[in-house]
């Protein structure tokens, strides 16, 4: 009955999308703690806005049945993936049409340039508002700067074990003269052993233990099944990659000594290091690394299906078969391009050459898996993995006692939302690289907003962003002027994401958890609203970021984490002139030219007044963030208006006595997220004279929140019309890691209620 009500329902609702979605548009994968703390008009070029129906305007159910109790468990609906299909293709069609241009372009900067012309289509479909970023705090550390490893994509910017780490906070102007070093010596090989040298000199004393926050427990510790940030972070301790990212930011062998490319650039042949050594999770050797460990892992990582697959396909890396495998037309894995040629040589072919192979080598994709110690925990491959992984035989990766180790650290202590605990791996190949020779991870529930704050000066824990209540307390008490700094920023993209086809109104693993207050007549009318760009266009422009921003990090850095593109505008910059069509007209950038600068011209021509790049920021160095390119109240009320007008063509009628009702969750037990709520609410409702009115859904912790979203694996399961729960961090060095995952199936088009 349940299903019945809502196929119907949904082919009501699919109607009004096909035929008011498409008059809308042109037709042409919050941030936890860091470790260290824890216009306008129509735009122009566009089609015409006005359309008539070409069916009779609907009526809205009068029903004022709660969806949650209407629906009473979230169930994938019936016909749910077909509804995905036309939802995208209306919303993000456009998009997908200049970003597949993009994909087929083999001149690497043609390629970017064209990627940003696509960028510039999906930013402009209001699918995702881009809000932050990590970092941009004020914080205290006992922690060196550029200690650890150093890259913005993959891995290794987490992997902590060779941070080093004071017994006391560092001053102030120790801080700056340590990043000023780097800046100096980057590149030079020398940073690290210099900084050591400068903390002697400055009479500081390095500890071999690291403890900070963490708010989320990883739910699996099979590194090749995951996608989940909360998960690989805690993994990626446990193993190496064929190559790292060192604390400078170059490349250099880990796992593999050397490699070599063939002239056609398709093949890529490592050789691997001799004795590196398996343990279990006592130290026990279990077996030697050998060249086949990471033929295991691809076909483990095709077979498992845990979101990260598709970057070793077309989308990504290209590997042979790759795609083939997936899809079931291959099924002898030999066929797949990944050789032992014999132990220690390992062989990658690829259906044609890829620009950024070999920054992909960090991130966990290309990881090794000790296929014996699978085998010994009840591992499979192929078409019986899918019967097997939920049988009690089964226990790979199950807990942390439950896999292979190769990296810096094996797990002593794994305690739910209480402490994770990493301790030196005697028998790991770089083990004299390891400074720390402890790493304590303890759980934070964020109820309480100055725990941070008081653990580090009380030594419990290494350092800690500020929040506005610390803050005030470390300027009172002269902590902040003696030690406090600001933290650079990071590639990862925190979002606000529409749910264009909304499904679940509780909490999929539990129904009493974050349950909506909408009825069956609400949630009509407000995904029909959701489904009209220029609706979603107006709760953009709505928004004051910076105010929003303020409640989390404090008044005075409100803006330095702000983000206004989906990818970061520094991304990649052109090697050299490229030459491209923007709305007719040849237009030439020169080599230098920022990505961000790129998306800039293509919204300047199509009219839209949203600045992702701006010259004169930074002191006039030019940047994309730090500033809020998206806050227009008066393009915000032009917006709506339009919306307005569409959508009473098709039977919802929006009033201040008739609002759009949008359900918000947020973790209530966190002071400043719940500020940061209702910062968003204000801030929207006043600038559209309440015609839009936000249900503030409260979670009762940060866990609760995550299912409303991030821990919500499916389209149909996420729980809210809008979300800042979860953002992406890029996998490799090229716009492609972020871009892909909004093409059909991507990682992160299931935050917009899609499958």
């Amino acid at each position: 009955m349940k299903s019945g009500y809502w196929k119907k329902l949904l082919a009501l609702v699919l109607a009004s999308v096909l035929l008011f979605g498409v008059a809308a548009c042109k037709p042409d994968k919050p941030a936890e703690p860091s470790k260290e703390q824890t216009k306008a008009s129509e735009p122009e070029g566009s089609d015409p806005v006005e359309s008539d129906p070409v069916e009779p305007v609907e009526t809205a159910p009068d029903d004022d049945t709660l969806m949650a109790i209407k629906l009473g468990e979230v169930t994938e609906p019936e016909n749910h993936i077909a509804n995905c299909d036309a939802i995208y293709d209306a919303q993000l069609g456009e998009y997908l049409e200049y970003y597949e241009k993009a994909l087929e372009e083999d001149d690497l900067n043609l390629r970017w340039a064209l990627q940003a012309i696509a960028e510039a289509k999906f930013l402009e479909s209001g699918v995702i508002l881009p809000a932050t970023t990590q970092g941009g705090t004020n914080s205290i550390s006992r922690v060196v700067p550029y200690s650890t490893y150093f890259a913005l994509w993959g891995n290794d910017a987490d992997k902590v074990h060779t941070a080093l780490v004071a017994t006391e906070l560092i001053k102030k102007e120790d801080r700056e003269a340590l990043k000023a070093m780097w800046n100096d010596l980057k590149g030079t090989g020398t940073y690290y052993e210099e900084a050591k040298k400068f903390m002697a000199d400055k009479g500081y004393e390095l500890k071999d233990e690291w403890t900070y926050f963490y708010t989320s427990d990883p739910k699996t510790w099979d590194y090749l099944a995951t996608y989940y940030s909360a998960d690989s972070e805690a993994i990626l301790l446990t193993i190496d990659g064929l190559y790292s990212y060192d604390q400078e930011g170059v490349l250099q062998p880990s796992l593999a000594t050397d490699y070599e490319v063939s002239d056609d650039g398709l093949k890529y042949t490592f050789k691997l290091r001799e004795g590196v050594k398996w343990v279990d999770s006592q130290g026990r050797e279990v077996a030697e690394m050998v060249a086949d460990d990471f033929v295991a892992a691809m076909q483990h990582l095709l077979d498992a299906k845990g979101g990260l697959e598709y970057l070793v396909t077309s989308a990504g890396a290209g590997i042979l078969n790759a795609e083939e495998y997936l899809a079931g037309e291959v099924t002898d894995f030999d066929e797949v391009g990944v050789k032992a040629l014999d132990e220690y040589t390992l062989e990658y072919t690829l259906t044609k050459p890829c620009s950024f192979f070999m920054s992909m080598l960090s991130y966990n994709v290309f990881a090794p898996m000790c296929r014996t110690y699978y085998d010994s925990m009840g591992g499979v491959f192929g078409s019986d993995f899918e019967d097997v992984k939920a049988e009690d035989s089964y226990k790979y990766g199950k807990s942390p006692d439950a896999i292979a180790y190769i990296g810096p650290y094996l797990v002593t202590n794994s305690t739910a939302e209480t402490k994770i605990v990493f301790e030196a791996n005697p028998n790991y190949w770089n083990k004299d690289a390891v400074t720390i020779k402890k790493n304590t991870w303890l759980f934070n529930d964020g109820s309480d907003p100055m725990k941070p704050y008081n653990d580090c000066m009380a030594g419990v824990v290494d350092g800690c962003g500020l929040n506005p209540s610390s803050y005030e307390v470390a300027k009172g008490d002269g902590n902040f002027e003696k030690y406090g700094y600001v933290s650079g920023t990071t590639a990862v993209t925190f979002s606000i994401f529409f749910n264009l086809n909304r499904n679940a109104f509780m909490n999929s693993n539990d129904a009493t958890k974050c349950v909506s207050t909408q009825t069956v007549t609400d949630a009509w009318r407000t995904h029909r609203a959701i489904n009209n760009k220029h609706f979603r266009l107006a709760f953009m422009y709505s928004l004051d970021r910076a105010t929003y921003n303020a409640q989390t990090v404090g008044e005075d850095v409100k803006f330095n984490s702000l983000r206004n593109s989906y990818v970061p505008w520094n991304f990649v910059s052109l090697d050299e002139d490229v030459v491209v069509d923007i709305n007719g007209t040849e237009t030439n950038f020169p080599a230098g030219t920022w990505y961000g600068e790129i998306v800039q011209a293509q919204l300047d021509a199509d009219g839209y007044p949203i600045v992702v790049y701006n010259p004169e920021a930074d002191n006039g160095l030019g940047s994309g963030d730090g500033y809020d390119g998206w806050f227009n109240p008066d393009a915000a009320v032009e917006e709506l208006n339009i919306a307005i007008d569409e959508l009473a063509k098709v039977g919802v009628e929006i009033s201040k006595e008739n609002p759009i009702k949008i359900d918000y969750p947020y973790p209530k037990a966190s002071e400043s997220f719940s500020k940061k709520a209702n910062a968003l609410k204000q801030s929207v409702e006043g600038v559209l004279d309440g015609k839009v009115v936000f249900n503030l859904v409260p979670a009762e912790d940060f866990i609760e929140w995550y299912y409303t979203s991030y821990y919500a694996a499916t389209g149909y399961e996420k729980n809210y019309d809008i979300s800042d729960a979860s953002g992406w961090g890029p996998d490799y060095g090229d716009p492609a890691t972020y871009l892909n995952t909004y093409l059909p199936g991507g990682d992160m088009v299931n935050g917009i209620g899609l499958d």
